[in-house]
């Protein structure tokens, strides 16, 4: 998802979805590390509101292949570890797509996409948790995602994208 210029105010609540989601996408090893990342996106924070924003959002190291990493709970009552693991987030989506994906269709920079009933917004997290490259946004009701596509992308080409993962032609990775 490219970032832009009006992409978060600079809240606590906004500052801390960016640190879940920074260690859910990546392999976060140190504080460090963590800030600098947050720094390239406009977001420069002390060591200890970083410190605190951790224990706040619950995150903790556990031992990874690469090292101590940052982990943090899953959402809704998922109380498992989420960290990064390469492309497990990515290998969900095709999976899910596969299962839920009851139609998709493109106009100009938007796609909807329809899922059984219920089965919206779920896939909506998963398409915003993603690594897929070409999506601005989603918007989640009960059976429809809104996908809004980058404009260097087009709708099109991304609900082609969306029906080869459904259809399970392509792996993301």
């Amino acid at each position: 998802m490219s970032e832009n210029t009006n992409s978060a105010p600079l809240t606590k609540t906004a500052r801390q979805q960016k640190i879940i989601d920074l260690i859910t996408r990546r392999s976060v090893h140190s504080q460090i590390e963590l800030a600098d990342a947050l720094a390239t996106m406009g977001i420069t924070v002390t060591q200890a509101t970083l410190s605190r924003d951790l224990a706040e959002v619950g995150a903790v190291k556990i031992r990874s292949t690469s090292g101590s990493v940052y982990a943090v709970p899953g959402e809704g009552g998922d109380r498992s570890l989420q960290q990064s693991t390469g492309d497990s987030l990515d290998a969900k989506l095709p999976r899910l797509l596969e299962e839920l994906l009851v139609s998709a269709a493109a106009q100009k920079d938007m796609v909807v996409l329809r899922t059984p009933p219920g089965a919206a917004q779920y896939l909506a997290s998963a398409i915003d948790r993603s690594s897929m490259t070409g999506i601005f946004g989603t918007i989640a009701g009960d059976d429809t995602v809104l996908v809004l596509a980058d404009s260097t992308v087009g709708g099109a080409a991304l609900a082609g994208t969306f029906l080869e993962y459904a259809a399970g032609g392509l792996t993301e990775g």
